[in-house]
C-alpha cells in the first residue's frame, strides 16, 4: 500500500481553527449590537458580536475613519505580525501605517471579522445565549445581512461616513453593498477583483467546495466543534481549500512555478507528490489549523447569494444608487472574477471612471500581492480628502 508523504509527521488540526474565548485576544477589540440582527431570508441573529481591529486615531469629527473589508478566509488581522491570538501575520502588509497609502498619522483604519466568520465576531463556532454553540444551527447570511451589523459597528464607534471603504473578493462584495445600502455613508469606494453578483461559474465552484465539507464524517451536520484533535471536517475543508486555490491562482503561474516536478525525492509513481500536489497540501494544512469549516461553509453560501441588483430593480438600478468616487480594479489573469465583471462595475456606477487594471501573473489573489498597485489606487481616492482634512486642522 502507498502512503501520501509530506503530512504524516503533522500533528492532527484540531476539530475547529476557530478563535475561542479565552484565547488571547490579540489586537481584537468587540461590539456587542443592541439587539437581535433581523435577517435578510428571515428570522434574527440575537447575541451578535463583532470583532474588530484598528489602527490610528478618529479626528474629532470622524472624518477620517477608513473600512476595509477581508476576503473569504480573512479577518481582522489587516497588518501585524502573529503571534498569541493570531495565528497568521496580516494579510495585507504594507498598506496601512505612518507613511503607507493608509497613513495611520491621518486616516483612522477599521477592520472588522465578518459576520459568521471565525476569527472574534459571531459564527457557526461561537455559542448561542443559551450557552450551546450554533453549530448546525447558525442561520443562513446575506452580504446585507453582514453590511448590517458593520453598519451597527460604525454607529458604536460614532462613525457617520467613511472616507473610503475597500475591499477585495467577498470584501468587495460586501463594499459594494455598503454603498449601495448607504450612499449617504461612503465617500469613496474602492472596489477589487469582485463582481455586482455572483455568478453560474463562481456558485459552480462554491457549490463543489461545500460538497467536499458536507461528505466528510467529521462534519457531523455542523455539531463538530467540540470533537477532539482530528476529529473534525479536516479532510474536507481541506480539499475545498485546495480547490479554491487552484482558482485563486493561474495556470501560467502554476506551471513556471512547479511543471511536473517532483516534490523533492518523493517518487509520485509510489505514492510521492508532484511539486503543485505538496504546495496545495501546505495550503489546506494552514487554512485548517486557523479557520472554521463552517464559517466556510456559511461564508461561501452568502458569496453565492451576492446580487447587488436583488429587490432593487436589477444590476444596473442598483449601481446607480452608489454616489461615491468610486475606483474599480480587476486583476489581469484573474479566472474567477474576470475583468468583464469589474468593467460591469466601472461602467454603472456613476462615480467611477475607466476600469483600472492591475498587472499580475498570480491570477485572483493579484489584489492581496500586488500592494504597490493597490496602494497607488488607494493615494488616488483619498487624495482630496486629504487636503481637506489638512486644511481642516490648520
Amino acid at each position: 500500500m502507498t502512503v501520501r508523504q509530506g503530512t504524516a509527521n503533522l500533528p492532527p488540526p484540531p476539530a475547529t481553527g476557530a478563535w475561542q474565548e479565552g484565547d488571547p485576544p490579540g489586537d481584537r477589540r468587540w461590539v456587542t449590537l443592541g439587539g437581535p440582527l433581523p435577517l435578510e431570508a428571515g428570522g434574527e441573529l440575537p447575541g451578535v458580536r463583532i470583532a474588530y481591529e484598528t489602527w490610528g486615531r478618529l479626528a474629532p469629527d470622524a472624518s477620517n475613519a477608513v473600512l476595509v473589508l477581508h476576503a473569504l478566509t480573512g479577518d481582522s488581522h489587516v497588518v501585524g505580525p502573529a503571534g498569541p491570538g493570531h495565528p497568521t501575520a496580516g494579510w495585507w502588509e504594507g498598506l496601512i501605517g505612518p507613511g503607507r497609502a493608509l497613513d495611520t498619522d491621518r486616516w483612522f483604519v477599521v477592520a472588522p471579522n465578518v459576520l459568521g466568520g471565525c476569527q472574534g465576531s459571531t459564527g457557526p463556532a461561537s455559542r448561542r445565549p443559551d450557552g450551546r454553540r450554533w453549530g448546525g444551527t447558525f442561520p443562513f447570511l446575506t452580504q446585507r445581512d453582514q453590511v448590517a451589523a458593520e453598519a451597527q459597528l460604525a454607529d458604536a464607534l460614532g462613525i457617520d461616513s467613511w472616507a473610503l471603504v475597500i475591499g477585495g473578493s467577498m470584501g468587495g462584495m460586501r463594499a459594494l453593498e455598503w454603498a449601495a445600502t448607504h450612499p449617504d455613508r461612503v465617500r469613496s469606494l474602492l472596489l477589487l477583483a469582485s463582481t455586482a453578483a455572483a455568478s453560474a461559474e463562481q456558485i459552480a465552484w462554491a457549490s463543489i467546495q461545500l460538497h467536499a465539507i458536507r461528505s466528510d464524517p467529521g462534519w457531523r451536520g455542523g455539531d463538530y466543534h467540540d470533537a477532539g484533535p482530528g476529529r473534525g471536517p479536516h479532510a474536507g475543508l481541506g480539499i475545498a481549500r485546495r480547490l479554491a486555490h487552484v482558482t485563486y491562482r493561474c495556470e501560467p503561474e502554476l506551471q513556471a512555478r512547479f511543471g511536473r516536478s517532483p516534490q523533492g525525492a518523493e517518487d509520485p509513481w509510489r505514492g510521492g507528490r508532484y511539486q503543485v500536489e505538496s504546495y496545495l497540501d501546505h495550503h489546506a494544512d494552514k487554512l485548517v489549523r486557523r479557520f472554521d469549516a463552517g464559517s466556510y461553509v456559511t461564508l461561501a453560501e452568502a458569496m453565492n447569494a451576492h446580487d447587488v441588483g436583488r429587490g432593487r430593480g436589477g444590476t444596473a438600478a442598483a449601481l446607480r444608487r452608489v454616489t461615491a468616487r468610486t475606483i474599480v480594479a480587476g486583476i489581469d489573469s484573474d479566472r474567477l472574477y474576470p475583468l468583464v465583471q469589474q468593467a460591469e462595475l466601472a461602467d454603472g456606477i456613476p462615480g467611477a471612471d475607466r476600469l483600472r487594471v492591475i498587472e499580475s501573473p498570480n491570477g485572483h489573489d493579484g489584489f492581496l500581492i500586488e500592494v504597490d498597485q493597490v496602494a497607488s489606487l488607494v493615494r488616488e481616492l483619498t487624495a482630496d480628502q486629504t487636503v481637506r482634512l489638512c486644511q481642516g486642522a490648520r
